[in-house]
């Protein structure tokens, strides 16, 4: 199943954000150009370590090794290298987005604009097309011209501060939260836009922040209402309301839910204690959210006597929404997420069959058919012949010339 196999789209994308957002739509058969600088590229593409033709090493051997992280974050899409700077770049670009549908660009904000590359430039050649732009902090506003990645996103919406122990500093989340879920709503958007063109025959302009993405996640809680109580932000392990949270058995950890007055309810009938289900200082959500602390205790007087296992088996048999606290490396193992196609063997563009490494997958089946699994990332300008040759009628001699003078 290929839904956007009719769309063609243009990435001038660096780093994370940028390339997901055009990764995950290559996914579902749109052809992606990856546009790049000559002789440079993603900047990712230098940080390694490297695969290749003579394995994984953490300095390339080779002209065609690929850095691990843009394996992960360019399946399925093509590559071109262009000098955008350059007037005759810059023509060849207008004239790439002639036949477009869609242009994807995280960029500091205004730069291509700056280029005569921006929305109002590409829309005079091209009214149908969709211009998403992706930023730190968005295209306006006081933060707009701020240098941002995930850490200062993370940092300036308010996650840390909600994010670590409450004795504890205010906590990066562990993988780059605001660089992969800011993609999700691009891409939701982006359908949206395609959606609303068949209506009117028009693009529009998509301004995608990060910040914005993550600070209305977080709102979703009911975080200005624990600040007017004064309630601590920062739970660890545990949460805003009540006993749910981590807790310690005799070899291991688990996780429990117990967010409702029947959830509490299994959970202390499970562990034999069913009198503390009309305990008055546990019997309704806002006493067990008053008395937390004494709450979690006596679950955790309880779990700590059992081993991992037995809490797992006694929790699942009432019912309980629990699960184990799983290290990566059992997670890599599982065969559950090979099954379900959520996490993929690695490719790479120059080289036959599969290589060293985990790429992710798409974690939604459809019955409509499965989606193929995607084509490795490319080595830097690889699809050069092929996309200036159907694009722009540009045959091998006339390449070779502008590779001499550093166009492409």
């Amino acid at each position: 199943m290929q839904p956007l196999s009719d769309i063609r789209v243009l990435a001038v994308t660096g780093f994370l954000a940028g390339p997901y957002t055009s990764m995950n739509l290559a996914r579902m058969g749109a052809e992606v150009i990856k546009v790049e600088m000559p002789g440079k590229g993603d900047p990712v593409r230098n940080n390694g370590p490297f695969i290749g033709t003579e394995g994984k090493n953490l300095m390339p051997k080779t002209e065609d090794d690929i850095s691990t992280r843009f394996l992960k974050r360019n399946q399925g899409v093509k590559s071109v290298t262009l000098n955008l700077k350059s007037a005759e770049g810059k023509q060849m670009f207008l004239e790439m987005a002639k036949s477009a549908d869609i242009m994807i660009e995280n960029l500091s904000p205004g730069s291509l604009t700056r280029m005569g590359l921006g929305y109002g430039d590409l829309a005079k050649v091209n009214p149908q097309i969709i211009y998403c732009s992706i930023s730190g902090y968005g295209q306006t506003g006081e933060y707009a011209d701020k240098p941002a990645h995930d850490p200062q996103i993370q940092a300036m919406s308010g996650l840390m501060e909600i994010n670590g122990h409450p004795d504890g500093p205010p906590t990066r989340v562990g993988f780059y939260i605001g660089d992969l879920v800011t993609p999700l709503f691009a891409c939701y958007s982006l359908m949206l836009a395609l959606r609303e063109r068949e209506k009117t025959g028009v693009g529009q302009f998509l301004d995608v922040s990060m910040m914005d993405t993550l600070t209305s996640l977080m709102f979703m809680d009911t975080l200005e209402d624990d600040v007017e109580m004064g309630l601590p932000l920062r739970m660890g392990n545990t949460t805003r309301g009540g006993p749910t949270g981590l807790y310690h058995t005799s070899d291991g950890e688990v996780i429990i839910t117990a967010a409702s007055d029947d959830q509490w309810k299994r959970l202390v009938v499970a562990l034999g204690a069913p009198e503390l289900v009309e305990d008055l200082r546990f019997k309704e959500f806002h006493s067990r959210v008053s008395n937390v602390i004494e709450t979690r205790q006596v679950i955790q007087d309880m779990v700590i006597k059992l081993t991992r296992d037995e809490a797992m088996k006694i929790l699942e048999a009432g019912d309980v929404p629990c699960s184990l606290v799983r290290t990566v490396a059992e997670v890599r193992d599982d065969k559950h997420f090979r099954d379900r196609g959520s996490l993929l063997p690695m490719r790479h563009g120059k080289i036959e069959g599969i290589v060293p490494g985990i790429s992710s997958g798409f974690p939604v089946l459809f019955s409509g058919g499965e989606i193929p699994e995607p084509y490795g990332a490319p080595t830097l300008g690889q699809q050069n012949a092929e996309i200036y040759g159907k694009l722009l009628d540009i045959d091998e001699e006339a390449l070779a010339r502008l590779k001499s003078e550093g166009i492409v």
